[in-house]
């Protein structure tokens, strides 16, 4: 356990940002799973429409540090191959 004040006030500060980017990643998560769906059931139109949000999301998760930039870039490259396919 933390002994000195500094170390017990970074552990606040973590506890609450662990919180912040458990909640930030679990929206990109659900984002991904909404778009495979849409894919899966060859709703073209609709994954196109819900593609800007897609990648709105991607960016922030991104900018934020909780994934890569790259990782994000991947991801959406792939999801727009997979929407140019159906």
């Amino acid at each position: 356990m933390a002994n000195t004040k500094s170390a017990i006030k970074r552990i606040r500060r973590i506890s609450r940002q662990t919180t912040v980017n458990r909640a930030r990643k679990s929206r990109y998560k659900n984002a991904l799973k909404k778009m495979n769906l849409l894919i899966d059931s060859k709703k073209k139109s609709e994954a196109l429409k819900f593609l800007p949000k897609l990648n709105s999301e991607l960016m922030k998760i991104a900018k934020t540090g909780i994934v890569k930039k790259q990782n994000a870039s991947r991801n959406l490259s792939r999801i727009s191959k997979k929407i140019n396919s159906i």
